[in-house]
C-alpha cells in the first residue's frame, strides 16, 4: 500500500502583517517577496472564524488527535489582546471532540507585558521569543527603524516569562545565526535565560542571493559556528534542548527530525495570511516574489485542496523530491536537502542542493564522528531470558493473562531496565556506584525504584539521545532507591522547575534551578533548606505520590514525576484534594466491576499495573487514555464520567502494555514489512505493529461490551441498545483486523499461531484449550530483543 499524503497538523495564523522592529535579516519584509504590502494589517473576525472552521473540518476528516497553531506576523502582539483572545476562542470552539489544540505565539517580545501574559495563562498560549544572543549580537540585526536597540526590552520579556506565574508559558528562544557574532557568547547568553528550548536558524538565503561568507572564515563558516556551540553544549551535558543538534542526533539514528530544515519527514504545515489566503511555508518568501502563494483561501477552499498543490506535494515526497545530487549524498537522510527555500536558483527552481550544502555536510559528519556509537545494552537476553512459555503465550493471546504470567512479563521488563542503566552507567559514575551498592545491600528497595514505569521510559530517551531526556534522572533514581532503603547518603540531584523529583516517592519544592545536594537519613532527607521526615513530612513543600488502596490492589496516581509525560496526551498538574477524592471513588467502583465482570483481566491488572497517570480531559464527549510503549506498568487516563468506562479503559490500555512486553522478547511479525494496513477503527492506515497492537487491545473492548450485553439480557432500553450496538461494532472491527493480520503474509509462525488464538477467542470465547494446542504445535519462542538504542 502506498503512503497517503500527510494531513496538515501545523498551522501558522498571521494575526498582524506589520512589525514594530526593522530587522534587516527578516524574510517577510527584507527579501524577495513583497506581498505583505497588500495584506490587511490585522486579521478580521471573518478570517479567524473561517480559519477555525477549516482547521476543524480538516481535523475531523483526518481524525487528528491534536493540531498545532502558531499565532504569527509581522509582530502578532500588535494585533492586541482582543484579537488574540478571539482567535483562541474560535479555534477551541470549532475543533471536534477528541482533537486537542496546542496554541503558541511567536513574538519579538518588545510589546510583551503582564496583561498579555495573564491572557496567555488564561488561554493556555505558549510563548516563543526571538533573540539573537547578547546585546552586541542581537543589535547587529534586531533594531527599531530609528536604530535603537531592542535588547533590553526583549530581556525584560524573557524575565517576565521566567516568573513562577508565567514559567509554564515559556516555550523557548529562537536565534538567527550570524557568523560574525561570537558563537559561544551567543550560546552562553541564551542558556543564561534558562529556556526550555533553543532554536538556531540559518539565515535565509538562496543560490541567487547567497549567505555572507566572511573572508578567511573557511569554506563552511556556518558549520564551524554551530560546531563551536555543539562542543560547549556537549561539554556542559546538554543543559537545554537545541533543536538543530537534537535533530541531527535523531536522524543519524533513523528517527524523525524536529525541524523542517533537516530530515526527510513530509511537510505538514500551512500558513494563513491576514486576508485568509492559504500559503506554503513563510521561508519561501526569500526565494522570489509570490513563491509561497497557492491560489487558495479559507473561504473557498478546503485544506485537502491545499495539500494537492504541487509545491505542497513536492515537500511531502521525501527522497524522491530532492535533486539528483542530494539523492546520492551519504548524509541525505539527516540533511534532507536542507530547508526547501534554501534550494532555490533561477532557471532551476528548487531542484538543487541547499545553498548551505557544504555547511550541512560538515555539521552532520562532524557531529556523527564526535558522538560515540549509540551505547547498546551489554547483557543481551539469553535463549530463555524473558521468553514466555508456550502456555503463557497462549493465555496472553486470548487477551487475558494470569497473575503469574503478568509477573513474568514484569520480571523481564525489570531485567531490560537494569541493562539499560548499565549501558548509561559510565556517564553517571556516582549515582551508579550508589545503585550498585544497593543492589547488594537492599535489592528490594532498588527493585521497587527500578520497577517504576517511567524509569525505563527515561532510560530509552537517554539511549536514543532524545532532547527530552538528560542524565540527571540517574541521580534522582539513585536517591529514591537509597531513601527507600533508609540509607544515609549525600548525592547531588538536579532541580527541575523549582523542585527535586524522586521517582516512586514524590517531589519537594525547593525553588530555583541547577543542582542541590540531597542528604538522606533513616528518618527522611534534607535538600537545600527543606527537611522532610517520613513520620512528619510537615509543610507544603513535600508532595508525595498518592496511592489508592483497593481490595487486593494498590495503585499510584502519578502526578509528580516529570518523566510521566510519555503518553500521547498531555498530563494533568498535581491533583487537588477534590480531584484525588473523585479518582479514588471512580477507581473503587471500576475495580469492583472488573472483579465481577472481567475477572481474567482483573488478575493481570492487579499483578502488573502499578501506576495510573491522570491525563488532561479530552474535548466534550471524548474519553482519553493511552499506554506508552516503554513504560510497562503504567497507563494514562483522563478520568471518565462513569466507572464502567474507567474499567474499560484500564483493561483496554493494559492490553497494549502486555503486548508491548511480549514483543520485546518474541517475534510475532517481520519488522522489515513497512507497508500500511487498514484498521477499521481509524481513518489512517497503520503499520503492522500498530494494527497488531490495536487488534489485541480491542479484544478487551469486545469482551467488555459482551458483558454489558449479558447484563442487559431481556431488557429493552437505550442503555441495552447502546451496549448491543457497541458489541457488534467492536466485534466486527476486531474480527476484520484479525483477518487482515492473518492475510498480511508477514506474521512469523509464532505470530500466526498467536493470531489464530485471537480469532478463536473472538469467534468462540469459551474455546481456549484448542487454541493452546495450536500454539504448542511447533511453537519455539524467540528471544530477539527489540530495544533499539
Amino acid at each position: 500500500m502506498s503512503r497517503p499524503p500527510a494531513p496538515f497538523s501545523q498551522f501558522v495564523l498571521k494575526v498582524h502583517s506589520r512589525c514594530d522592529l526593522s530587522c534587516d535579516h527578516c524574510y517577510v519584509y527584507e527579501h524577495a517577496d513583497t506581498s505583505w504590502r497588500g495584506k490587511p494589517r490585522t486579521v478580521s473576525e471573518r478570517v479567524l472564524a473561517a480559519t477555525a472552521d477549516r482547521i476543524a473540518e480538516h481535523a475531523l476528516a483526518h481524525r487528528l488527535t491534536a493540531v498545532h497553531v502558531v499565532l504569527h506576523g509581522g509582530e502578532p502582539l500588535l494585533a492586541g489582546p482582543a484579537v488574540l483572545r478571539r482567535a483562541a476562542e474560535l479555534l477551541r470552539a470549532a475543533l471536534p471532540p477528541g482533537c486537542a489544540l496546542d496554541l503558541r505565539i511567536h513574538t519579538n517580545g518588545v510589546q510583551l507585558s503582564e496583561r498579555f501574559c495573564d491572557l496567555f495563562a488564561e488561554l493556555d498560549i505558549k510563548v516563543g521569543i526571538s533573540l539573537d544572543g547578547d546585546r552586541a549580537a542581537n543589535d547587529r540585526h534586531r533594531r527599531y527603524a530609528d536604530g535603537r536597540s531592542s535588547h533590553a526590552k526583549v530581556l525584560a520579556a524573557v524575565e517576565l516569562l521566567r516568573r513562577p506565574a508565567y514559567r509554564h508559558l515559556y516555550a523557548g528562544l529562537l536565534c538567527t545565526m550570524d557568523v560574525e557574532n561570537d558563537p559561544v557568547a551567543v550560546y552562553d547568553a541564551l542558556v543564561e535565560l534558562a529556556p526550555p528550548r533553543i532554536d538556531f536558524l540559518l539565515p535565509h538565503a538562496t543560490w541567487d542571493d547567497p549567505p555572507k561568507r566572511p573572508s578567511g572564515a573557511g569554506p563552511a563558516p556556518y558549520a564551524d559556528w554551530l560546531l563551536a556551540i555543539h562542543r560547549r553544549w556537549t561539554a556542559q551535558g546538554r543543559p537545554v534542548p537545541v533543536r538543530i543538534f537534537d535533530s541531527v542526533h535523531r536522524t543519524l539514528r533513523g528517527r524523525s527530525s524536529l525541524t523542517e530544515s533537516l530530515g526527510l519527514d513530509p511537510a505538514d504545515l500551512v500558513v494563513v495570511e491576514t486576508d485568509g489566503t492559504l500559503e506554503q511555508a513563510d521561508s519561501l518568501k526569500t526565494a522570489y516574489d509570490g513563491a509561497p502563494e497557492t491560489g487558495f483561501d479559507v473561504f473557498a477552499h478546503t485544506l485537502d485542496e491545499v495539500a494537492g498543490h504541487p509545491g505542497m506535494m513536492e515537500r511531502q515526497s521525501g527522497l524522491a523530491g530532492l535533486s539528483a545530487d542530494c539523492r546520492s549524498c551519504p548524509v541525505v537522510r539527516s540533511c534532507g536537502g536542507g530547508l526547501y527555500a534554501h534550494r532555490y536558483r533561477s532557471g532551476r527552481g528548487f531542484d538543487n542542493p541547499s545553498v548551505f550544502c557544504g555547511d550541512l555536510m560538515k555539521l552532520i559528519t562532524t557531529i556523527r564522528d564526535r558522538v560515540a556509537p549509540a551505547t547498546t545494552v551489554p547483557a543481551q537476553p539469553g535463549p530463555s531470558e524473558g521468553a514466555l512459555t508456550e502456555a503463557q503465550l497462549a493465555e496472553l493471546a486470548t487477551g487475558h493473562g494470569s497473575a503469574a504470567t503478568v509477573r513474568a512479563l514484569a520480571s523481564a521488563q525489570l531485567g531490560l531496565t537494569r541493562r539499560m542503566l548499565a549501558a548509561l552507567s559510565a556517564a553517571a559514575p556516582e549515582p551508579w556506584s550508589l545503585l550498585a551498592e544497593l543492589d547488594t545491600t537492599a535489592p528490594d528497595a532498588l527493585d521497587a525504584a527500578l520497577g517504576h514505569p517511567y524509569v525505563r521510559a527515561w532510560a530509552v530517551r537517554c539511549l536514543d539521545r532524545d532532547p527530552g531526556a538528560d542524565l540527571g534522572g540517574f541521580a534522582e533514581l539513585a536517591a529514591a532507591a537509597a531513601l527507600r532503603a533508609r540509607r544515609e547518603f549525600e548525592l547531588p540531584v538536579p532541580v527541575r522547575g523549582g523542585a527535586v523529583h524522586l521517582p516512586t516517592l514524590g517531589r519537594v519544592e525547593v525553588g530555583g534551578a541547577g543542582e542541590a545536594v540531597l542528604r538522606g537519613t533513616p528518618d527522611g532527607f534534607t535538600v537545600r533548606d527543606v527537611t522532610v521526615g517520613w513520620d512528619d513530612p510537615g509543610g507544603g513543600a513535600w508532595q508525595p505520590v498518592r496511592r489508592v488502596a483497593l481490595p487486593g490492589w494498590t495503585l499510584a496516581l502519578e502526578d509528580t514525576d516529570p518523566q510521566r509525560d510519555s503518553h500521547q496526551w498531555p498530563v494533568t498538574d498535581r491533583l487537588t484534594d477534590g480531584e484525588l477524592l473523585a479518582w479514588t471513588g471512580s477507581l473503587r467502583e471500576a475495580w469492583e466491576l472488573l472483579g465481577r465482570d472481567l475477572p481474567e483481566h482483573a488478575a493481570g491488572l492487579r499483578a502488573g499495573l502499578s501506576t495510573v497517570t491522570p491525563l488532561r480531559p479530552g474535548p466534550a464527549g471524548r474519553d482519553v487514555s493511552a499506554a506508552a510503549r516503554q513504560a510497562f506498568g503504567a497507563v494514562g487516563i483522563a478520568r471518565p464520567g462513569t466507572a464502567p468506562i474507567l474499567a474499560l479503559l484500564l483493561a483496554h490500555e493494559f492490553n497494549h502494555v502486555k503486548l508491548g512486553a511480549v514483543l520485546d522478547f518474541h517475534d510475532l511479525y517481520d519488522p522489515a514489512d513497512d507497508r500500511l494496513f487498514h484498521a477499521p477503527w481509524r481513518p489512517d492506515p497503520r503499520p503492522l505493529e500498530g494494527l497488531l497492537q490495536g487488534t489485541y487491545a480491542h479484544l478487551a473492548v469486545t469482551e467488555f461490551w459482551a458483558t454489558r450485553v449479558h447484563a442487559y439480557a431481556g431488557l429493552d432500553s437505550p442503555a441495552a441498545t447502546h451496549a448491543r450496538t457497541q458489541h457488534t461494532t467492536w466485534h466486527t472491527h476486531t474480527a476484520t483486523a484479525i483477518e487482515t493480520l492473518a492475510e498480511s503474509g508477514s506474521l512469523t509462525p509464532l505470530g500466526t499461531r498467536f493470531t489464530e488464538i485471537m480469532r478463536s477467542t473472538i469467534d468462540h470465547p469459551g474455546a481456549r484449550g484448542s487454541a493452546d494446542e495450536r500454539l504448542r504445535r511447533g511453537a519455539t519462542p524467540t528471544s530477539e530483543n527489540v530495544i533499539r538504542a
